[in-house]
């Protein structure tokens, strides 16, 4: 063995390490990779060739054979074409081997020589930190290394600048950690009008994390409003940004090797796939609702979209997480979401519009709303009708409260949250919506008027204990919007008023 580069594999957003072993022996001039490389991996060899090329590097005429080890791990992606070229030029003693041990190193490689970016930078800088090794990585996503902590970061703009920088000739300029501007600068909660009563279901949901369905006619705000949840939820901590990010780095969703501190908004069509929705495909990448860790996961036309993939919602919902298991892969993605759902009574829409009225009720709502499962239905902390809004709010000139004092009291509610956790020594809860079992007992005691109006409530709709415990979260989220320390007789109150069990027949 002439030469050996570190880099990695990924399985999910784990990174495995990978030592690529090169040897070149007498025999008839070939190049060839082992190791369990996929189809990108083998078409490499034409890449690095072809960029060598370009800075006048001929291979040898020998057999130069590359070992990818572990050899029976699978390997996938094209950033394992700069490992290659660096090991190459490290085998023919055109950059010594010792100053490249200390490095992992990701990258591909154009035609002319140039590191283009790849995906999953962010995971494996957080690796190489904890392994206390430098990072070498295409120039475009030097900033997004550095905001995993990783000191010893060499941004490369092409292969020739590299090999200068290690021999010493030219130095690389050190990389710039840089922060995504905020997106959400154009919208506020005050471009709706009307609507009083999903504004405050919307900041009761922000407050606590809940879940939150929204159910009225075409044209009422459901999108809009879920448009603007994002702008009255705080911004993420720097611990949850890397979590986002990391998932979105896998995805290939981190331009620019920018970090945002904006909780995402994913909003997939109606016709999006279940591996899409959830993560999967042959490569295990992650889906919408791993995109949507720590944000939000707008589901506008819920009905329309396929029954299987709905259901498939409805572990993630409670545990968190979605583990994806595939021939070549068995992964977990992270999937702590906040679920936004809009959808009509019926299919045309107007069912109960005075003027407008379905010439097909209730046989229209009730196919319409079968199909959504009960046990999906039953995961939704909050239920709304959202109303036409009226010709004379829509005339009104003056603006409602913008998002920033809403989001002021969001941000309060969730304070006293986090601090009530602290105090308990829960340090990885952080939202009512998380509470279970004895905890929410303990942090829910309520009087006996206000628990016999939630036993009673319980009894006669016949909800199950999930939709019980869910009355109760809320009910604690709406007590530290008030700042009040107890649960009492008003909270519940207010929690059962969305907890309204959507009708299956209508005249």
């Amino acid at each position: 063995m002439l030469a050996h580069v570190n880099t990695i594999a990924f399985n999910g957003l784990n990174t495995l390490d990978v030592e690529l072993q090169l040897q070149i022996s007498s025999g008839l001039p070939t190049f060839t990779i082992v190791g369990l490389p996929d189809k990108t991996i083998a078409e490499s060899k034409e890449r690095v060739r072809a960029a060598l090329n370009s800075m006048g590097v001929e291979l040898p005429a020998k057999r130069i054979t590359i070992n990818l080890a572990p050899a029976d791990l699978l390997k996938e992606g094209s950033h394992f074409d700069l490992p290659i070229a660096v090991a190459l030029l490290s085998g023919i003693g055109v950059i010594p081997c010792e100053d490249i041990d200390n490095y992992i190193v990701i990258g591909e490689l154009g035609l002319d020589g140039k590191i283009m970016p790849v995906n999953g930078v962010l995971p494996v800088a957080i690796h190489a930190n904890r392994q206390q090794k430098g990072l070498i990585c295409p120039q475009e996503q030097g900033g997004e290394a550095l905001w995993s902590g990783l000191k010893d970061v060499v941004a490369a703009p092409s292969l020739l600048s590299l090999v200068n920088h290690i021999k010493g000739v030219q130095q690389l300029p050190r990389p710039v950690a840089k922060q995504k501007t905020d997106p959400l600068a154009q919208i506020d909660m005050s471009d709706v009008k009307g609507q009083e009563t999903a504004k405050r279901a919307l900041e009761i949901a922000a407050a606590g994390g809940h879940n939150l369905l929204m159910s009225g006619t075409p044209g009422a705000g459901k999108s809009m409003l879920a448009a603007r949840m994002v702008t009255i939820l705080p911004p993420m901590t720097t611990k949850e940004a890397l979590e986002t990010c990391m998932i979105h780095s896998i995805a290939g969703e981190l331009k620019n090797g920018e970090i945002s501190f904006t909780r995402p908004y994913r909003d997939p069509h109606h016709s999006a796939s279940t591996p899409s929705l959830i993560g999967g495909g042959r490569k295990g990448i992650p889906g919408e609702i791993s995109l949507a860790h720590n944000g939000v996961l707008f589901l506008d036309e819920l009905p329309e979209f396929n029954r299987s993939t709905l259901d498939a919602l409805r572990q993630p919902l409670e545990t968190g997480y979605v583990t994806i298991s595939r021939v070549h892969c068995h992964t977990q993605y992270p999937a702590n979401f906040q679920l936004i759902a809009a959808m009509n009574p019926c299919r045309c829409g107007y069912l109960g519009i005075k003027g407008q009225e379905c010439t097909r009720a209730p046989k229209c709502a009730e196919e319409y709303q079968n199909k959504i499962s009960g046990p999906l239905m039953d995961r939704f902390d909050m239920y709304i009708q959202v109303p036409p809004v009226s010709p004379w709010d829509m005339s009104q000139d003056k603006k409602g409260e913008n998002s920033e004092s809403i989001r002021a009291r969001v941000v309060s509610a969730r304070e006293i949250q986090r601090k009530r956790f602290e105090n308990m020594g829960y340090h990885d809860l952080y939202t009512n919506s998380q509470l279970k079992g004895d905890l929410l007992d303990e942090v829910t005691k309520l009087s006996d008027d206000a628990k016999g109006l939630l036993i009673g409530f319980a009894d006669k709709m016949g909800l199950s204990a999930r939709a019980y415990h869910r009355i109760l979260r809320l009910a604690r989220t709406i007590a530290d919007l008030q700042n009040e320390k107890n649960v009492a007789k008003v909270h519940i109150s207010e929690a059962l008023t969305y907890r309204y069990v959507m009708p299956t027949k209508q005249v």
